[in-house]
């Protein structure tokens, strides 16, 4: 498959690219810097608001993942908003993957976000990407689909193995190794379109 990454630098993004080649698939790797990934076709410079050059990535390819995070230096969120409000306006045709938040997932009904005790420091992240869940809610045909990892990602081993969910976690944590795989079996085999899922070790 052809795979396009954007925010191919990142800790997800560049764990998505070593994984994707590593399966043989052919991978463009998308990053504001546009500097070369390991393994990669090719690198190309881009941001997420430039929505003309996002819709051309995701129609040239078989499929594409969104691994870029809201900003989280306490800027505004109302950019990266926008870029996807836009994204979904220009209707691209392609398949693409979105890495969502695990603040949205819900526990009896309530999202975790609004739990008690829930990090101060993630808040914004989790009541933005909540938003970003809600817009492609409310879209119509997108080839869209949303993976939250478990309420804690960080890197650790890949093991290949993980548990998936839909919208209630289904474990505490995931490594950014697994939560990868899970992604690149989503774009080989589809079983989520149109819907967000979850998966934890």
């Amino acid at each position: 498959m052809k795979i396009a990454i954007l925010g191919a630098t990142g800790m997800v993004g560049s764990r998505l690219v070593a994984e994707a080649v590593r399966r043989g698939h052919q991978v463009i790797a998308a990053s504001r810097s546009g500097g070369p990934a390991e393994g990669a076709s090719s690198a190309v410079a881009m941001e997420l608001g430039d929505t003309p050059k996002v819709v051309a990535l995701i129609d040239a390819s078989d499929a594409t993942v969104i691994a870029i995070p809201p900003d989280r230096t306490g800027g505004s969120h109302e950019l990266f908003l926008q870029a996807h409000r836009d994204l979904i306006a220009a209707r691209p045709s392609g398949r693409f993957l979105i890495v969502g938040g695990a603040g949205a997932l819900e526990v009896a009904g309530v999202p975790l976000k609004d739990s008690p005790g829930f990090p101060t420091a993630y808040l914004a992240e989790a009541t933005t990407l909540a938003t970003v869940l809600d817009l492609y809610r409310a879209s119509k045909g997108l080839g869209w689909t949303m993976l939250a990892p478990a309420p804690a990602i960080a890197p650790g081993e890949r093991t290949g193995r993980y548990r998936i969910g839909t919208d209630s976690p289904v474990g505490d944590s995931i490594s950014a190794e697994d939560f990868v795989v899970a992604i690149v079996d989503e774009l080989e085999e589809p079983a989520h379109g149109g819907t967000r899922f979850t998966v934890a070790n």
